[in-house]
């Protein structure tokens, strides 16, 4: 079943109406050829509920849906996952911000790193996260997301461990990390409610300095194993870890 997400105030309950605008009336219509009767899944993209509809009208600019139930359910992660991830070369980072919110991800906050090869100027920046942005709407579409996760305006690797200084749990995969032992107990204390910020780097990894400031702001260091992992595997790697520990 296909789902759609809309402004709250396109749902009213009290009448069993759900107006569908935008962009996705031109997909329902002329990409899904989909009929008046046919069954669709919307969400406001604010709380967990499914909102199962009929289509009513096809109309202009403007779909008109019957409010059939309302399916209460709790598809995201019990823990906040913060992604802060080092922007990586050419459209890796399309591939990251897509996979991470089918992951469960909360919020992808892209950190210019020393070591970033990419320099984006406000304007650049701005249309890159517009782009990923609409990379994450489509990709919680598809996964069935309950909301739709905010990809942010990217931060300096100084602000960006502010950020994540404020996090119940903050961690950082480190390649000088060894002990499993430890990167395994931090993951498996990760409680639902908590905020958790991951921190990855981008290719040739965090700078020293920057891993120093990380630990003095309480950000803990951890291993992913014997293998280095490439940048778009490794935070797809940890969230994997995370949803099995949280989910189980």
């Amino acid at each position: 079943m296909y789902q759609f997400f809309v402004d709250p105030v396109q749902i009213n309950i009290p009448d069993r109406r759900v107006m569908i605008r935008g962009e996705d009336v031109n997909h329902i219509r002329n990409v899904l050829r989909m009929r008046v009767g046919e069954e669709i899944a919307v969400r406001s993209g604010q709380d967990c509920r499914e909102y199962r509809c009929a289509v009513l009208s096809i109309d202009g600019d403007e779909i008109l849906c019957e409010l059939r139930f309302i399916k209460e359910d709790q598809v995201e992660l019990p823990a906040q996952i913060y992604l802060f991830q080092g922007l990586p070369k050419a459209d890796k980072m399309e591939f990251i911000v897509q996979k991470a919110v089918e992951l469960g991800v909360h919020q992808v906050i892209p950190v210019a790193a020393s070591r970033c090869v990419v320099k984006l100027d406000d304007k650049k920046a701005a249309a890159k996260r517009i782009r990923w942005q609409g990379i994450a709407e489509a990709a919680a579409k598809q996964s069935k997301r309950a909301i739709v996760p905010e990809v942010t305006e990217v931060l300096s690797f100084a602000r960006a461990v502010e950020k994540a200084s404020q996090m119940d749990v903050a961690l950082i995969p480190y390649e000088l990390a060894e002990d499993m032992a430890c990167t395994r107990k931090l993951l498996e204390g990760i409680r639902p409610g908590q905020s958790v910020a991951v921190f990855i780097g981008p290719e040739g990894g965090f700078a020293e300095t920057e891993i120093g400031l990380a630990q003095e702001s309480g950000i803990r260091p951890i291993t992913l194993g014997k293998r280095i992992l490439r940048t778009e595997t490794a935070g797809l790697a940890v969230l994997a870890w995370m949803t099995y520990l949280l989910e189980a």
